[in-house]
């Protein structure tokens, strides 16, 4: 049997920089603030937030540890709603790409940590 992932804490350089944008972003993923800093989806998966320490290193995208989250959407039409909220709320944020039949959106935060917004059609895997 497989454990449940019950939470992921993200250590980020500026909780003042990095909270504006997940503030943003959660809620359009189904997420709902706590408290400060603690985001929750409702079914006992929480998101945590933390000022990372001075001096260590910086998130890399190919380096070694988390490369991204992916959260998967009922229909295209929220992947662009996703789109359209965050770049209003003044977050740059990419095309959205079509992988073979996935339609994906792969923003980052302040820090260069990704998020995936996607929908998958039918028949198309999650991870390939």
């Amino acid at each position: 049997m497989a454990l449940k992932l019950d939470h992921i804490t993200l250590l980020v350089s500026s909780l003042e920089k990095s909270m504006p944008y997940y503030d943003t972003l959660l809620p359009l993923v189904g997420f709902e603030k706590q408290k400060d800093h603690i985001w929750h989806d409702g079914n006992g998966f929480f998101f945590q937030f933390m000022q990372a320490k001075s001096g260590t290193s910086d998130y890399e995208r190919y380096g070694a540890g988390m490369n991204h989250l992916g959260f998967e959407a009922p229909d295209i039409e929220t992947v662009e709603r996703v789109r359209v909220a965050m770049s209003e709320a003044g977050f740059p944020v990419p095309e959205i790409q079509d992988l073979r039949g996935a339609t994906a959106l792969f923003m980052k935060d302040p820090d260069g940590i990704r998020f995936e917004v996607t929908y998958y059609a039918p028949g198309t895997p999650v991870v390939d």
